[in-house]
């Protein structure tokens, strides 16, 4: 079931993460670990919803890999926050892509786009929405366009069911 992305501010304690409430000076930077929480949260909002499958991929994403060490799915929930109220600007989507690109690395770009690949793939297929968002983020943080189709290849290919 979809989650609508005009409900109230959800709260979350974190770990080694920015705990500036989310206001206009909290709007102007990430940290690298809510630079990555926010590119597979823009990419599930993108559509202008959430759905389950999404937040739980999210959530799993951030419990299971290292690049999330001591992050928590409150850390979702408050970055998800940022991200919509972000996505409620006419051009929040390039400000988050900004945003994004200006708080990793370039050895973690590539992860983003991975992460955002994989929560697209939670649902099945992608729609036109995400697929324009991925190119988006692509462009954002540029990256090849070789490197970015292999890596939605093998989301698809991790997540195909029989």
């Amino acid at each position: 079931m979809p989650v609508p992305l005009d409900g109230p501010p959800a709260r979350g304690h974190t770990r080694g993460m920015d705990m500036t409430p989310p206001g206009p000076a909290r709007l102007n930077r990430f940290t690298p670990q809510e630079a990555l929480i926010c590119a597979m949260v823009m990419m599930s909002a993108v559509d202008g919803s959430m759905t389950d499958a999404e937040l739980k991929r999210m959530t799993r994403l951030v419990g299971d890999l290292p690049v999330f060490a001591g992050a928590g799915p409150g850390d979702v929930e408050r970055v998800t926050d940022i991200c919509l109220k972000l996505l409620g600007d006419a051009e929040g989507l390039d400000r988050g892509i900004a945003m994004i690109a200006a708080a990793l690395p370039p050895r973690l770009r590539e992860t983003a786009y991975l992460l955002a690949c994989d929560v697209a793939s939670a649902n099945g297929e992608a729609n036109q929405d995400e697929l324009q968002f991925l190119q988006e983020l692509r462009i954002g943080l540029d990256l090849d366009r070789l490197v970015a189709g292999a890596g939605e290849r093998a989301a698809r290919a991790r997540f195909q069911v029989v």
